[in-house]
């Protein structure tokens, strides 16, 4: 088992017995559940636009390499630039090349899960490049030097009481402010941060390739200010995004905000077509959009799993992922958590380091059955159990294991080989610390059953007269 596994065990142990964390976590996907039902019980027919979703997706990552082209093509047509980045190092270089050459020394930036892989924060800070998180959940966790805690909900993991104290030690404002007075101080402080950034930056929900255009949905308004205000705007997407037609639009909307907050649509949904216009007013002067593979490619090698790439970041499989509310978001060390993280990530950042997260579900069903775009994911968490062990990445101690297991079950004598008493010593002796610390061992019988059904169907011969 590698660091990163053994790291995430560790984390994991410690998580599952912070009874605050699990109150709070309860307490936020408790309220989004009962939206979320709401939201859906308002659709005609829920599973027809699931299937037409998934169907949509299925064609794009079938000609990926017809639709990315005519993106790029529609979009350069209204002097948009796009530039192609092959992973992470690449895109940040990039996005630096561009600063540099604007001279630019502060960006705003708009909610972004890509950004976040990437990890942009870190890169700009280390360039002397002020970079400000303008979503209000994105602004709190930044402000805590944390990551997102969740891909819809970044503070989903803390509670009303936290961010006061938080503003209050940072801001000065009221320890008992309220989840009011705490969004109009955090509008004060972002205001002048977008009047004075040079560069806005931002993901997007969806690149569209008849129109060349990204689209974004929102709910607080951030993202308009982030690509209104400053001069310059990158957009950094990744591949997986596109969608063939601006039409398309009206299924993927509704769909995603009803899955991820219970909205029949999100309050801001923005289509952008390149920089601003003769005769337009507002918008950037130059706007570039970066495509991200950064190992997505190598999940769309994988004809079972590609699937994976479907995902329209909603966040309903995590809402209903037993595991992720106990171990939480941050124990992943992934961007993408939760069940969607747990099947991309081993392909975009190795099978070998990641493995371990296809490990951790119950396979109970319930992220496939809420998925809008009935991507099968417990199913791709087995393929993806299967590919490390075909590829040969686990410990020695598991490979013996179950080598010996399975002589033992092939053949009745050798499981009977052993009595209980044995077979009892030799869990308390390998498996204690790793199965029982937290639970008591089960107990074998001294005899096993073949041995207890030979015994009990014998019975005495009759003597015949």
């Amino acid at each position: 088992m590698g660091n990163t596994a053994e790291e995430f065990l560790e984390a994991s142990e410690l998580k599952v017995f912070e009874m605050d964390h699990r109150r709070i976590i309860n307490h936020n996907i408790g309220k989004y559940d009962v939206s979320v039902a709401r939201g859906l019980s308002r659709m005609i027919n829920l599973d027809n636009s699931k299937k037409k979703g998934h169907a949509i997706k299925w064609k794009v990552m079938e000609n990926l390499d017809k639709f990315l082209p005519e993106f790029e093509a529609n979009f350069q047509k209204r002097g948009g630039k796009v530039i192609w980045a092959n992973d992470a190092d690449e895109a940040t270089r990039e996005i630096l090349n561009i600063l540099t050459k604007a001279k630019a020394k502060t960006v705003i930036k708009s909610k972004s899960m890509v950004t976040e892989e990437i990890h942009l924060n870190a890169f700009l800070e280390s360039n002397n490049i002020e970079s400000v998180e303008s979503d209000l959940g994105e602004y709190i966790v930044q402000l805590l030097g944390q990551r997102p805690y969740h891909i819809v909900t970044p503070a989903m993991h803390l509670s009303k009481e936290d961010i006061a104290k938080l503003f209050h030690e940072r801001f000065g404002t009221p320890a008992d402010a309220t989840p009011e007075q705490l969004t109009q101080k955090a509008r004060e402080l972002l205001r002048e941060k977008y009047l004075k950034a040079d560069v806005g930056i931002t993901g997007a929900n969806f690149l569209i390739a008849d129109t060349g255009s990204i689209a974004i949905s929102e709910n607080e308004g951030n993202a308009r200010l982030t690509t209104t205000f400053p001069k310059i705007q990158i957009s950094i997407v990744g591949i997986e995004k596109i969608i063939p037609s601006i039409a398309d639009l009206d299924l993927f909307w509704p769909m995603l905000s009803t899955h991820g907050t219970g909205q029949n649509l999100t309050v801001y949904n923005s289509i952008l077509s390149g920089p601003r216009q003769p005769g337009e007013t507002d918008g950037p002067e130059e706007m570039y959009v970066i495509l991200l593979d950064n190992g997505r490619t190598n999940l769309l090698a994988q004809k079972e799993q590609r699937q994976g790439l479907y995902c329209i970041r909603c966040g309903a499989c995590l809402n209903v992922c037993p595991v992720y509310k106990n171990i939480g978001g941050h124990t992943y060390e992934t961007a993408y958590t939760g069940p969607i993280g747990s099947v991309i990530t081993p392909h975009m950042r190795g099978m070998e380091d990641f493995k371990h997260l296809s490990y951790a579900s119950s396979l109970c069903g319930a992220c496939t059955s809420v998925c809008p775009v009935k991507i099968d994911i417990h199913k791709m968490l087995l393929l993806n159990r299967r590919d490390a062990v075909n590829e040969g990445l686990v410990p020695k101690k598991e490979k013996w294991g179950w080598a010996i297991w399975k002589k033992g079950m092939l053949k009745r004598n050798f499981t009977d080989f052993f009595g209980g008493k044995m077979k009892n010593r030799i869990l308390r002796i390998f498996f204690k610390n790793s199965w029982g610390h937290f639970k008591d061992m089960p107990e074998v019988a001294e005899k096993s059953f073949s041995k207890q059904w030979i015994e009990r169907s014998q019975t005495p011969k009759n003597e015949e007269d």
